[in-house]
């Protein structure tokens, strides 16, 4: 926390930026605090939403969840900690399954200590322990099916509750990401949800109410806004706190999540080390050991998940600071709004279809990262280690095949499909290790790219592609 000034703590000329152990004057410290916040804040409360969890009380935790992060990593990795969406689908299979609240909190505090551990050990043995466990086709595979196994939640909750309004909103999202640019792209889930909101408003008072399924599916005449909760709310107060209740079977479908949140802290750990120029290798296991940590403290209370943010990178990215103090004032931020019900219960009142519309972008856009992780690391499918691997494990994720070990324990969907793929592909991949690998077969090749008669067979090799960060 010792920061010193940078130059004469105006903005940084052009071709400088601010090191994370320097900060710019106070004032225009305050300012990049709030627009950290300002990024982070529409998924931060959506996904608390969306699974169903106090989105006031995730909003606090992800301050403290920060604090602790810096604390952890020796103010060395500039990070704000929101709410994860890689456990969305787990929670929702559990829910499916019968699972209350506080059993979907036990599950991410376990798993938030099992990766916990897991930093750790990457700090003693060193960040090659990742790659190899978590290869490519691996971990793109997870991060795939953990999006698009949301899809049933889409069309089967949210959507029905109001199709027209859902589907505007949508369109919304859909071209605020985009067409806009800069900050205006980046909170283009918060102006998705304000426009869903102002337009429910505005039907409520032209056509008055909707007959529509609840989100319990129960139908029902009502109008899409209510407004009663926030009326009656103090405007400052502590968050619903809960304990959480641990079993076995719903720790086994939240862990396949701490695929997606490994992959998740290692990009953003490589893109800052990439901005700031500087070897952040050592510091991994401490960042995954912390987002680990605070995902477990968060949830212990009755919070969501944690990780780490792309949105603020891009923030981070648009103003070349990489002050840790502009954190340590979101995190205030952060905290200040959790103490307010008021805020807690406007979050509350948003209406399924405007969710509907949100979620359908959120969650493709999730599963579609997987794609990018494959593309990102030219990930061979000609390999039929790679494609029956990832092809099993994701149809069986997909489709919530299941399989029942015993009279009461049965393993399904996301947790199913993480370990058959993983699995799969380490078996395959020891007993193939010797082989030769084949040659693409003259069908699989462009017609330009196909040898005739007389021509050299031997292709240059394509230049890599550039690392890209992993998003949330």
């Amino acid at each position: 926390m010792g920061w010193t000034l940078h130059g004469d703590g105006s903005a940084p000329a052009p071709g400088r930026s601010v090191r994370p152990d320097e900060r710019l004057s106070w004032p225009l410290t305050i300012g990049l605090g709030i627009q950290h916040v300002v990024a982070m804040f529409g998924a931060t409360f959506v996904f608390p939403t969306v699974m169903g969890l106090d989105a006031n009380l995730a909003v606090m935790m992800s301050g403290l969840a920060t604090v602790v992060f810096l604390l952890i990593v020796k103010g060395k990795i500039p990070s704000y900690l929101g709410t994860s969406a890689a456990f969305v689908g787990s929670v929702a299979a559990i829910r499916a399954a019968g699972g209350s609240t506080p059993t979907v909190l036990g599950a991410i505090v376990v798993s938030g200590l099992v990766m916990a551990a897991f930093g750790i050990l990457v700090h003693t043995v060193g960040a090659r322990l990742i790659h190899r466990l978590f290869p490519p086709a691996v971990s793109g595979a997870v991060v795939l099916l953990i999006g698009f196994n949301l899809a049933p939640v889409v069309s089967g909750t949210y959507w029905p509750q109001d199709q027209w309004v859902a589907f505007a909103t949508m369109s919304v999202v859909v071209a605020a990401t985009a067409l806009l640019r800069g900050f205006w792209a980046r909170i283009a889930i918060v102006l998705g949800l304000l426009f869903g909101f102002a337009l429910s408003w505005c039907l409520d008072r032209l056509s008055g109410p909707i007959h529509a399924p609840d989100a319990a599916g129960h139908l029902s005449e009502h109008f899409r806004v209510d407004l009663s909760g926030v009326m009656n709310a103090p405007w400052f107060g502590l968050p619903h706190m809960q304990a959480p209740d641990f079993r076995t079977s719903a720790v086994l479908m939240a862990l396949p999540a701490l695929v997606a949140l490994i992959a998740e802290n290692t990009g953003h750990v490589k893109a800052v080390a990439e901005m700031t120029h500087t070897d952040l290798d050592s510091s991994l296991g401490r960042a995954i050991a912390a987002d680990g940590l605070t995902t477990a403290l968060s949830a212990a209370v009755g919070g969501a998940p944690t990780t780490t943010f792309a949105e603020n990178i891009g923030v981070m990215a648009a103003t070349r600071v990489y002050s840790t103090a502009a954190y340590w004032v979101a995190a205030a931020v952060a905290v200040l709004f959790g103490l307010c019900p008021k805020f807690g219960a406007l979050v509350a009142a948003t209406p399924g279809g405007v969710l509907g519309g949100i979620t359908v972008v959120l969650y493709g856009m999730i599963g579609l990262l997987g794609a990018k992780i494959w593309i990102a690391n030219r990930v061979d499918f000609n390999d039929p280690v790679n494609l029956v691997s990832v092809a099993t494990g994701t149809v069986m994720g997909i489709g919530g095949t299941s399989l029942q070990l015993s009279g009461t324990f049965t393993i399904n969907g996301i947790a199913l499909g993480t370990l058959v793929t993983l699995i799969t592909y380490h078996l395959l991949r020891t007993r193939t290790s010797r082989r030769v690998p084949l040659p693409p077969s003259h069908h699989d090749r462009p017609a330009r790219d196909r040898p005739e008669a007389g021509q050299a067979t031997a292709l240059a090799p394509a230049a890599p592609l550039p690392p890209s960060p992993a998003s949330r």
